[in-house]
């Protein structure tokens, strides 16, 4: 079992840093400007994606599992008027994911089993959330991937 949950903790890890990576990648020929744009009438800008992933990532493994305290403003995380820079913005989602990748690796076997309640989560467990986490960053990067061909089209 031990072999098992050390397998499971570490592709889970080294999913989340890979995914850290790709939103780092797409933002990387953005302009602060570009990075709060929203090209569609709908949607949201690639900084108000980034701002709630991190929110995600800290609520649902650091608030829920880790203990950290966040508390989450969801509707902020879409509406925020601030423009903070692109680099602090990528800087704070760093951080989620590296708390998020401390959390998963501390994880015993059984605790990947415990009991999950989060508000909107519908996992029954940490593992549940921990995936559907990951799953919810994949989908994220499709939007972000095509807000990077819209933006670079028109310019």
């Amino acid at each position: 079992m031990a072999e098992l949950n050390q397998t499971v903790a570490s592709r889970l890890a080294a999913r989340y840093t890979k995914v850290a990576g790709i939103v780092r990648e797409l933002a990387a020929p953005l302009s602060d400007e570009q990075f709060w744009a929203k090209p569609f009438p709908f949607g949201n800008s690639f900084g108000h994606l980034v701002l709630h992933l991190t929110g995600n990532l800290n609520y649902y493994i650091g608030a829920q599992i880790a203990g950290t305290g966040y508390v989450r403003d969801r509707p902020q995380e879409f509406a925020a008027t601030a423009r903070p820079s692109k680099e602090s913005v990528l800087k704070a989602f760093d951080e989620a994911v590296e708390m998020a990748v401390r959390t998963i690796r501390s994880q015993s076997a059984e605790e990947w089993s415990a009991a999950y309640s989060g508000a909107g989560a519908d996992a029954q467990d940490r593992f549940g959330i921990v995936l559907s986490c990951a799953t919810h960053l994949h989908h994220h990067i499709g939007q972000m991937m095509y807000l990077g061909f819209e933006l670079k089209r028109a310019t």
